[in-house]
């Protein structure tokens, strides 16, 4: 596994395990950076739901996002953002 990846999936451990805000607002910088979408989204819902500083660059980037998907594909994404939030 490559550094990166390790970062990463420590950081996801620390979101989703440990409800840590600063990680999942981190995933949700890389994310931006690296121009994703769904997994942007999920990212940004997970951060606000943490109570991470959200910056109007994460919402206009997240609202670009959505302004591109069907009601029933963010809802998808929502439920899976939800599923993070439960494990």
């Amino acid at each position: 596994m490559t550094s990166t990846r390790v970062q990463t999936a420590g950081l996801s451990q620390l979101a989703c395990e440990q409800h840590d805000p600063d990680a999942a607002l981190a995933l949700l910088d890389r994310s931006l950076a690296l121009g994703h979408r769904r997994i942007a989204l999920i990212r940004y819902l997970h951060a606000q739901y943490l109570g991470a500083p959200l910056e109007p660059r994460h919402h206009e980037y997240v609202h670009k996002v959505a302004e591109r998907l069907s009601t029933e594909t963010i809802a998808r994404i929502a439920m899976a953002a939800r599923a993070r939030l439960e494990i």
